[in-house]
């Protein structure tokens, strides 16, 4: 997972532990929204609950003007319109709740999806390229070959800048078989991918 050379391993870790934690921070900002705009929906709980209390009392009140002998059930009539009216204050209520719940799911969702998808499709698979090419190129050194191989990968890959630095022949000597080319070559293979030379032949 990372290189064998310090200075680039601690970079990978310290950049690891930094995009670990600006997820952890991204996440705890979408769950703070999530709270917050909850919040708004204080009001239409205590409207849903007020509008249930109402309509209670008012059907309770009915139901016993009810009982008054003959004239009840025309008493009664105005105390279900009433209770009608409060249920619907209620149900608004509720429907209120439930805009706000969705709303704030949908923040915290868009808050946390962006930082996400940056990590997702630019940083992992940049990272996960990196342990492909080093865990290759690591078992490639060790062997007879590899040096060649890597040779000829740092011809093909690496900046002109860097391969100036090893001579303007350099790729001359490589086609002439000179093994300090090769070994020159090989090495700043590895060292672009933050691997030391292999230690055994």
């Amino acid at each position: 997972m990372y290189a064998d050379r310090l200075p680039t391993a601690i970079r990978q870790l310290l950049t690891d532990i930094l995009v670990v934690l600006w997820v952890y921070a991204w996440i705890r900002a979408g769950l703070w929204v999530n709270d917050m705009v909850e919040k708004l929906g204080v009001p239409g709980q205590k409207l849903q609950d007020a509008g249930t209390g109402i309509a209670g009392n008012l059907n309770d009140i009915g139901g016993k003007v009810g009982r008054v002998p003959l004239v009840g059930d025309e008493l009664t009539s105005p105390f279900q319109s009433a209770a009608g009216a409060a249920d619907n204050l209620a149900e608004a209520g509720r429907q209120q709740q439930e805009v706000i719940n969705d709303l704030a799911l949908y923040l915290a969702l868009l808050i946390v999806a962006a930082p996400l998808a940056l990590v997702l499709f630019l940083w992992l698979p940049r990272r996960l390229r990196w342990m492909h090419r080093a865990g290759v190129a690591a078992k490639v050194r060790a062997e007879p070959a590899g040096k060649d191989l890597l040779a000829l990968r740092a011809l093909a890959s690496r900046p002109l800048s860097d391969l100036a630095k090893l001579g303007p022949d350099i790729a001359q000597s490589w086609r002439n078989g000179d093994a300090a080319a090769v070994d020159a070559l090989a090495e700043l293979e590895l060292k672009g991918l933050g691997l030391r030379p292999s230690r055994g032949r």
